[in-house]
């Protein structure tokens, strides 16, 4: 296997890096037309009679040229990092070694790994829990935490923790910034309406919270919005929990990444105290898709997720030291991706990884402080985390959007958009720990360039 590996591992970095060089830029331009004829021109056919034996060469070379590439420094649309290269190269020997996480005869080595993993994340998550706090001034349990596939599968997790905690009455209350993964999970699950509060300065108001709070809720906070990356007040929220004896989720998939920073973790103080936490390492971890978690306070509450196959872990089995599984999951069947995580944090440690988060926090100031100087453009606030939201100063909204959409169309920049104070912002997502100073003016040069006049 690995050596018939080795020259097909040579045509793929070729094909990406030729790929990469005939896009010239951030996205590939002309729009989904042109990206999707020359895609089709590329395939050919798609189950041809007989075989191609470069297709490899030739899907992957269209892939990288169609991508949008993270790794741009002009790529900011979205909460879409580039990946570390070590991090790739665990993915690889997992999809190569293909261990499947359901059983441990499948995953020896992996299930241990995984465990050994999320214990040490949950401790991270948890590191600050005040004796006396929450639920856990009473429990002897551990923290915990699983792998999931990111934000959403963590946030509809932690809705069906609640629920079997607190009963199928149980309602989500969480404010209108908070991640649309979650009314949707509450949907899937059959909760009762959530109540959605108002949310016109960006972060949720304990008191309103606590006016909207009837019967056993589940509150969720978030800490790193996708529109601003902001961040609740989560030190109130969690005191109005105690009080009035409510179940807290926090969604930190953004923001958890500040957990690796001494500069910057004091953002996160109140975290300690929820029920459940979600991260993603896809985000500030630097990681491939998929890399999420979910951190529990209290290992006890997984015992909700219990479920028996016999041919998967029967009784006997478990009863005879084989490691259970399925109840790490609500999936069957999926890959370790714990261990491109645990190459990360053994590769850079504690300060290789604070070192990121810090470096992509002080671009995001610089850009904002940029955009602040400029007679030409208007910032909404100073960032949080590294998301600035800014537009051309006296545009309508109508131009803020041709705007964005004529430098995707032409593959110049990828900036996402948000609504703000009741207008239509740009938004810059600043992942790429290789940006510079020369990129972040030259973006602001582009959409100068693009505006309207």
């Amino acid at each position: 296997m690995h050596t018939s590996l080795r020259p097909l591992l040579d045509t793929v970095l070729d094909a990406l890096e030729e790929g990469t060089r005939l896009r010239s830029g951030p996205l590939p331009a002309g729009g989904p037309p042109k990206v999707a004829e020359r895609m089709r021109a590329a395939v050919g056919a798609v189950f041809p009679d007989e075989g191609d034996p470069d297709a490899l060469r030739h899907l992957v070379r269209a892939m990288a040229e169609g991508a949008a590439d993270p790794a741009d420094p002009l790529c900011t649309a979205h909460l879409h990092c580039p990946p570390l290269p070590v991090a790739a190269a665990a993915d690889l020997a997992v999809s190569i070694l293909n261990p499947s996480m359901d059983s441990w005869d499948q995953a020896p080595a992996a299930s241990e790994l995984e465990s050994l993993v999320t214990r040490q994340l949950a401790r991270e998550v948890y590191a600050e829990t005040p004796r006396g706090a929450g639920n856990c001034a009473t429990s002897p349990h551990r923290p915990d935490a699983l792998i999931t596939t990111g934000g959403t599968e963590s946030n509809q997790i932690a809705l069906l923790l609640a629920r079997e905690t607190l009963g199928p009455g149980v309602r989500l209350v969480c404010g209108e910034n908070a991640h649309h993964s979650l009314p949707r999970s509450a949907w899937l699950l059959g909760l009762p309406e959530p109540v959605i509060v108002p949310t016109p300065t960006g972060t949720l108001d304990p008191a309103a919270l606590d006016k909207a709070l009837h019967g056993p809720s589940v509150i969720v906070a978030t800490a790193g919005t996708t529109d601003a990356g902001l961040i609740d007040p989560l030190p109130e929220i969690a005191a109005l929990c105690a009080h009035r004896g409510a179940r807290l989720h926090i969604d930190a998939a953004y923001g958890g990444g500040l957990l690796f920073s001494t500069r910057h973790r004091a953002k996160l103080t109140g975290l300690s105290v929820a029920d459940t936490v979600t991260l993603d390492l896809h985000k500030l971890g630097w990681q491939p898709v998929a890399a999420g978690l979910l951190a529990v306070r209290d290992e006890n509450d997984l015992a909700a997720l219990n479920h028996r196959a016999d041919y998967l872990n029967a009784d006997d089995d478990t009863e005879a030291g084989l490691p259970d599984l399925l109840g790490r999951s609500l999936r069957t069947t999926r890959r370790p991706d714990v261990l491109k995580i645990a190459v990360t944090l053994k590769t850079l440690g504690r300060a290789g990884l604070a070192a990121l988060v810090d470096q992509v926090c002080s671009t995001a100031q610089e850009f904002a402080a940029l955009v602040e100087r400029h007679p030409g453009f208007e910032l909404h606030a100073p960032p949080t985390i590294s998301t600035v939201l800014f537009r051309p100063a006296n545009a309508t909204d109508d131009a803020v959007a041709a705007v964005r959409r004529q430098l995707l169309t032409d593959g110049r920049a990828v900036l996402g958009r948000a609504r703000a104070a009741n207008r239509l912002w740009l938004k810059a997502t600043l992942l790429n720990p290789t940006t510079r100073p020369a990129h972040l003016t030259a973006l602001l040069h582009l959409v100068e360039g693009t505006t309207p006049r």
